[in-house]
């Protein structure tokens, strides 16, 4: 039985046989990721979790240049205040945590790019699969001079190490898909973007035959286990990033595409 669509110019929803499917639809700009997006996403995982007749989500962007690059940087302008800062960063931890409990098994079909706000995406969900062209990371060091949220850092620290979590951000480089398969921040790796899309509706509809508390218990006992920095222990971090000169030359720089300056203060 299918579900009506839920469409709306940035994000499309559907539903067909028990699996959901999240598309971020702003190919025009790499798939960045404006705060309606992120909250919409939000409330369907919420949906979900009310709907036991939905067995499994895929996560994926439009086009073949990018799941998502990030948060829209231009949302950054109205930054004014220590609080903007920190609301902004509550929000992510929001909108990321309610995506990590949704219960079903979350599938990214990572194409392109997979950046910033989109790794931080693509790492709550369960399974990844990519494309040859697939990069990942975190290259805030280069471009923005801000810092990634305390659960952010947690996820990649458990799926990477501490070791590797530094070498991406301080070298400010995106994985390629053969290394991101290694390191296991992806789990699979198919040929095009034709292929990614079967693929992830195959394995959508294999998890979705199973046991779903196995699924379930399994999947919440694994969020359990991981050791998670909370966003009052980072509060500092946040404001020492976002208030600072850097940043907001860092977003200057990234609108007009010229080099930051950077000053450390």
């Amino acid at each position: 039985m299918n579900a009506p669509s839920t469409t709306n110019e940035d994000l499309l929803y559907s539903v067909t046989d028990g699996i959901a499917r999240i598309t971020f639809n702003r190919p025009q700009a790499r798939n960045a990721m404006t705060f309606a997006m992120y909250d919409r996403m939000a409330e369907i995982c919420l949906e979900i979790n009310a709907d036991r007749s939905i067995k499994a989500l895929i996560l994926t962007g439009a086009g073949d240049k990018a799941f998502a690059s990030g948060t829209d940087i231009s949302q950054f302008r109205a930054f004014k205040t220590p609080q903007d800062a920190l609301d902004y960063e509550a929000r992510i931890d929001r909108v990321l945590g309610t995506l990590e409990q949704c219960r079903v098994p979350v599938i990214a079909a990572i194409a392109g790019a997979c950046t910033g706000g989109g790794a931080g995406i693509a790492a709550c969900c369960d399974l990844r699969i990519g494309t040859e062209t697939t990069r990942m990371g975190f290259p805030i060091a280069r471009t923005l001079g801000n810092c990634l949220s305390m659960s952010n850092i947690s996820r990649i620290v458990s799926l990477v190490g501490p070791a590797r979590t530094k070498d991406m951000i301080f070298k400010a480089r995106l994985v390629e898909a053969q290394e991101a398969l290694s390191l296991g921040l992806l789990t699979e790796i198919v040929p095009d973007v034709e292929t990614l899309q079967r693929r992830a509706d195959e394995t959508a509809k294999l998890v979705a035959s199973h046991a779903p508390l196995t699924l379930e218990t399994t999947k919440e006992a694994v969020r359990r286990i991981r050791p998670t920095l909370s966003r009052e222990q980072g509060e500092d971090l946040i404001l020492k990033a976002y208030m600072s000169e850097d940043f907001r030359e860092g977003m200057d720089a990234f609108l007009n595409k010229r080099t930051p300056n950077w000053k450390g203060k």
